[in-house]
């Protein structure tokens, strides 16, 4: 068996999270506007968003960090045949300490357990402290956070992901608050809708349940079958419409 029979990764994701095209081109929009000349994309995937940020800002480069090295060649090979090889980066490095800053725009879109310690629980003070470290004076933060819409209750934590309790997340109030401490002024605070998360789930799974489809009696099927339908319940039967995604846009405070 090789690669090559098997259910291609994520081809119809544009972003690696609940992220509407018309969204990410405001908020990128809004981010070019400051005029940065250096972006920083921690967790950077294959660096969708990043790249937006450069289209739409001419003078700036940027430095796109994670550790897939497989998302790494996906974001250098569109960046190439956008005309944006020479302006951005694609490093296989972990964020935790990084030297890649600071940086007039900082993203951070679901990546914040890569800049905490991995031996330890996930820690948003944490990363809030070291995002507000890798930002220049005057510069902008986008943080892609989960959040809990409410708190949930046990049995409904127990249909979540493995281990699932209620601390891996603040409310809302309480994450922007926890951005405040960290020495940031929220510029904006806003929420992925349901149709966001509803075409997030649906095309973070698709690649593999039309290869399902076609490929009932392949070998690999029954532990790709299970991990999708396990995926699936997770999402509908745990944390749908309980866990938010909130995009806040901070300024490093004086």
């Amino acid at each position: 068996m090789t690669d090559t029979d098997l259910p291609p990764r994520l081809t119809n994701l544009t972003f690696h999270g609940p992220l509407s095209e018309g969204r990410a081109e405001r908020l990128a929009g809004e981010l070019a506007a400051t005029r940065p000349s250096t972006v920083l994309d921690i967790g950077c995937g294959w660096g969708e968003f990043l790249l937006r940020v450069l289209d739409a800002a001419p003078g700036a480069t940027g430095v796109g960090l994670d550790i897939r090295e497989d998302d790494l060649a996906r974001g250098r090979r569109v960046a190439e045949a956008r005309g944006l090889g020479e302006r951005a980066a694609f490093v296989a490095e972990s964020a935790l300490g990084t030297r890649h800053g600071p940086a007039d725009v900082v993203l951070c879109m679901g990546s914040g357990q890569a800049l905490c310690d991995p031996e330890g629980p996930y820690d948003v003070a944490a990363a809030l402290a070291e995002l507000r470290r890798l930002v220049t004076p005057g510069g902008r933060v986008l943080l892609g956070e989960g959040f809990w819409q409410r708190v949930p209750a046990p049995e409904e934590l127990a249909r979540m992901w493995p281990g699932a309790h209620e601390g891996d997340h603040l409310l809302l109030g309480a994450l922007v608050d926890e951005a405040v401490e960290a020495g940031f002024r929220p510029v904006r605070i806003e929420t992925a809708t349901g149709q966001e998360w509803e075409d997030f789930e649906s095309d973070y799974r698709s690649d593999l349940e039309l290869w399902l489809a076609e490929n009932r009696d392949h070998p690999a099927a029954p532990e790709i079958r299970a991990r999708v339908d396990g995926q699936r319940s997770t999402w509908l039967n745990g944390y749908r419409d309980i866990l938010g995604m909130a995009y806040l846009t901070l300024v490093p405070a004086g």
